[in-house]
């Protein structure tokens, strides 16, 4: 098969595949003959790595300034019905961004993009019931216990309770905790749906880690996910491939004092869109969601205990009272919209994180997931 790839300048950044010659390249090349995409990408061998970018003048045109947001619509793709316009965006944000993605082979990087879509998916189907406090799971599939955390029930399929624990669809109920622990049990459904078909015994382990005890937090990071970003080296604020997991700061000083407020865990979707686990169904803009995070200091009382709390009747109204005011949102997006701070200082930083995060390879010999080894007074 002749590609039609361009050559020449590309963007500065690109998908490298190492340790592959013409192989990779042809099998690159026709994957992405089936997207529709391969005459605008550029490729380059050197030092035992093949590299894929989109070419600079398609950069330009499409991601000006690094912006994925724009780019689903500026190449007419629905995402939301057409997986294969899904795949397209992840693809095309993955090989035009600042960063450079490695791979060890082209299976990898297939699988990663399957994982996106996976995770797309499963974070537009997530709802949970709005509580700062209480922790609860579909006790016919999960148990709890202070030293354990919640763990998967022997003989209960990891991926059917992961869906049942976030996806009301599979329960007719919602269940309460933090949108950080759903972020985690969406990546590890996504994860654990692709290893169902590459590699079946990683997933066997993990199911099998997962009913001893729960794996969250700073752990699960280590476990599952790659970080790219950093406050020294911060992606573009509006720069996100669909699948990414970020973190949006509450650069209040005071409101983010309160429980569950001192930022907001979502997943990019596509399209300019980015996760609401509260409201399925309405994702929010970037704008939306600088808006909403604006208003909760104005929103911050204080309980009969004397604790702090958000009052979120106060926070809608204003939300859509702001939106309505064109000034008003183009003055506090300018606020918002732009790098946060370093942790634990609040001065002029907004709610965009410098980093992003995307879950780890998983294809055999060259997954890097290293489970944690179970404390020693559990039962191994």
């Amino acid at each position: 098969m002749t590609h039609s790839a361009v050559t020449g300048i590309s963007c500065a950044a690109a998908v490298r595949i190492h340790g592959e010659t013409g192989a990779s390249q042809h099998q690159v090349f026709e994957w992405l003959d089936q997207l529709g995409f391969d005459r605008y990408i550029t490729h380059d061998s050197a030092h035992g790595a093949v590299s894929f970018a989109l070419a600079q003048s398609f950069c330009n045109d499409w991601i000006p300034n690094s912006d994925t947001t724009g780019l689903s619509t500026t190449l007419a793709l629905d995402t939301d019905n057409n997986p294969r316009d899904l795949e397209r965006e992840i693809m095309v944000t993955m090989v035009a961004g600042p960063h450079a993605f490695a791979f060890p082979n082209v299976e990898e990087w297939m699988a990663a993009v399957r994982i996106r879509c996976n995770i797309v998916q499963a974070a537009r189907r997530t709802q949970l019931g709005f509580h700062t406090t209480e922790l609860e799971r579909p006790t016919d599939y999960w148990a709890y216990n202070e030293d354990t955390g919640f763990t998967v029930l022997r003989g209960r399929s990891l991926i059917d309770a992961l869906q049942r624990a976030t996806q009301p669809d599979t329960t007719c109920k919602l269940y309460s905790f933090s949108c950080h622990r759903a972020s985690e049990y969406v990546n590890l459904l996504a994860i654990a749906q692709e290893l169902a078909h590459t590699d079946p015994l990683l997933l066997d382990s993990i199911q099998r880690r997962c009913e001893k005890q729960a794996i969250r937090s700073g752990p699960f990071h280590d476990t599952f996910l790659y970080e790219y970003g950093s406050l020294d080296a911060p992606l573009p604020p509006g720069y996100c491939v669909p699948g990414d997991r970020m973190w949006f700061r509450n650069p209040d000083s005071h409101s983010s004092d309160v429980s569950g407020y001192e930022g907001s865990w979502v997943f990019y979707l596509g399209n300019g869109l980015f996760s609401n686990f509260w409201q399925r169904g309405k994702d929010y803009t970037l704008t939306s969601k600088c808006i909403e995070i604006y208003h909760w200091r104005h929103a911050t009382v204080q309980d009969t205990d004397g604790e702090l709390r958000i009052d979120e009747s106060v926070v809608a109204p204003l939300t859509q009272q702001t939106l309505s005011d064109p000034y008003a949102v183009r003055d506090i997006v300018s606020k918002m919209a732009v790098l946060r701070d370093p942790a634990g200082v609040y001065a002029s930083g907004g709610i965009i994180d410098a980093s992003r995060e995307f879950p780890r390879c998983v294809c055999p010999g060259t997954a890097d997931m290293t489970l944690p080894d179970l404390p020693a007074d559990l039962p191994q």
